[in-house]
């Protein structure tokens, strides 16, 4: 059944350009969901195992081995990623700038490098890319307040993840569970 989610006035089921950019613009990593829906913690996005991701303009595909679903939610400085078993990462959080929808069919943001995992095992959480964020700053002159509210984004969900807060404790299999 096709449904309109209220708020964006969009179309659910409908396809969804997924599309991550590099600070000076360049295509990074892009790939297209299926809108699930919309809660209080913003648009679900779903893709089944088997969805192709690309890399730039012709990185070659790469096809996920299992389902995930992500999480657009406005203003926030970041994207999230929640993966079905078996994969090792349960949850991977990118570290974006605030995500816009340039269509009711494309979201897109910049990638600015950090990323923040939980652990399916131990449920352990940790900040990645450091380095990659320290070489961009002077690659892609980040100005001052994109480095602080990166880092700060970062610091926020390195607790989030851990402590039981929403959507990453349990609300987001519900979401899981429709494309899994």
């Amino acid at each position: 059944m096709v449904r309109r989610a209220l708020s964006l006035g969009i179309m659910i089921d409908a396809d969804v350009r997924v599309v991550f950019r590099k600070y000076d613009g360049s295509l990074h990593w892009h790939n297209t969901m299926k809108r699930l829906g919309e809660d209080r913690h913003g648009v679900w996005l779903g893709a089944p195992a088997g969805t192709i991701a690309r890399k730039g303009e012709h990185g070659p595909p790469v096809t996920s081995e299992h389902a995930q679903v992500g999480l657009i939610q406005p203003d926030a400085w970041w994207t999230a990623g929640f993966n079905a078993a078996p994969r090792s990462t349960e949850i991977y959080v990118d570290v974006t700038t605030p995500p816009v929808w340039t269509s009711p069919n494309e979201v897109t943001m910049v990638d600015l490098d950090l990323d923040v995992l939980r652990f399916r095992e131990d449920r352990s959480v940790l900040i990645v890319d450091q380095d990659e964020f320290a070489e961009h700053q002077i690659r892609y002159a980040y100005p001052p307040d994109i480095v602080a509210a990166a880092e700060k984004a970062a610091a926020w969900l390195h607790g989030v993840l851990g402590d039981g807060t929403e959507p990453f404790a349990t609300e987001y299999r519900t979401w899981l569970a429709m494309v899994s």
